[in-house]
């Protein structure tokens, strides 16, 4: 999933950045509304992190969130 795709169902995936960033706030939320930058930001801010650890996060979770791949036909 990209950013753009993520941005796109930010509401659902709300639930996801809850379970693992417990720091960040409904208003935090809100303001990030699924754009990476801010969102690298607010983890900065409340985990007083640096921007390559809040981006590594990012890219961790990024990865978690990815929508399953169809497997192909006659792998199973």
């Amino acid at each position: 999933m990209n950013w753009d795709q993520i941005e796109g169902k930010w509401k659902q995936l709300k639930g996801s950045v809850r379970q693992r960033w417990a720091k960040l706030t409904d208003d935090d939320l809100e303001l990030i509304g699924g754009r990476r930058q801010e969102f690298a930001g607010r983890l900065q801010e409340r985990y007083g992190i640096a921007k390559d650890e809040a981006e590594r996060q990012l890219d961790e979770w990024q990865k978690s969130v990815e929508e399953p791949r169809t497997s192909k036909p006659g792998s199973n």
